[in-house]
């Protein structure tokens, strides 16, 4: 080794000695955001992540108060920082659409929908509300996501079923799970699967179906914004902001 690399070496150790502890919360939680390691809706637990970084919980606080100016976490009354939805009007666009094109599909697919198909979805069903007790948003999330697959993948208009499964692509990559956000909303959606279940064992019309499955859809993505407002009003106060006031976010009214 040189003595230009011990130099080199030692402006670097020194460099890195410089790095605040708050700077190094903040790298650390920013990195693993944009990794989806912490995806949308995951608390920030400022206790646990100083343990996990061998520091006190004040440069955590800062790293948080940092990352929220950048709107990547969100701070809601009686929560806590949450990871922020990486594009809340995308997800609303794409809940709307997905609603539409999801409902219809589930419409068409109604009438070839075996008994084996409903004891499956049923079947699926009984472990979402086995969940309940000990919730889990990501596994709800899964779950549920087979449930739905089962109703639509039957439908014969192979363009419809495309446009559902670019839906579901897109949401996706906006959130991991809604039902992080609104843990309360789980409950409902358990009974509306019982509700469309039943419609398409007793035959009922497709057009039917399709109102319930789009409903039941649309209800997900409004009690999200419902959250997101009761969050927002009224203003809070929080001394890691030193009086800042919260992040505005404009909500779609939606039909």
């Amino acid at each position: 080794m040189t003595s230009g690399d011990v130099t080199t070496s030692a402006v670097e150790v020194a460099f890195a000695g410089a790095l605040s502890k708050s700077q190094l919360a903040y790298d650390h939680l920013h990195d693993r955001i944009a990794r989806r390691d912490l995806s949308p809706g995951y608390r920030l637990v400022l206790q646990s992540i100083a343990d996990e970084l061998a520091m006190s919980v004040v440069p955590v606080r800062e790293a948080i108060r940092r990352l929220e100016a950048e709107g990547l976490v969100t701070y809601e009354r009686n929560v806590g920082a949450r990871v922020a939805m990486i594009d809340e009007h995308g997800y609303v666009d794409a809940m709307q659409a997905l609603g539409v094109v999801e409902g219809a599909a589930t419409g068409l697919s109604a009438p070839g929908i075996s008994a084996r198909d409903l004891e499956r979805a049923s079947e699926v069903n009984d472990r979402l509300r086995a969940l309940l007790d000990h919730f889990d948003p990501h596994a709800f999330t899964a779950l549920n996501r087979q449930f739905h697959s089962v109703l639509f993948e039957s439908c014969p208009n192979q363009l419809l079923l495309d446009m559902v499964h670019r839906g579901w692509a897109q949401l996706s990559g906006l959130r991991d799970s809604t039902f992080a956000f609104v843990p309360g909303r789980a409950h409902d959606s358990v009974a509306e699967h019982v509700h469309i279940l039943d419609l398409i064992a007793r035959g009922a019309d497709p057009l039917e179906i399709e109102i319930a499955a789009r409903n039941h859809r649309w209800a997900t993505m409004q009690a999200f914004l419902d959250s997101r407002a009761d969050a927002r009003t009224p203003a809070r106060t929080d001394p890691r902001t030193d009086g800042a006031a919260p992040h505005q976010t404009r909500h779609r009214e939606t039909r």
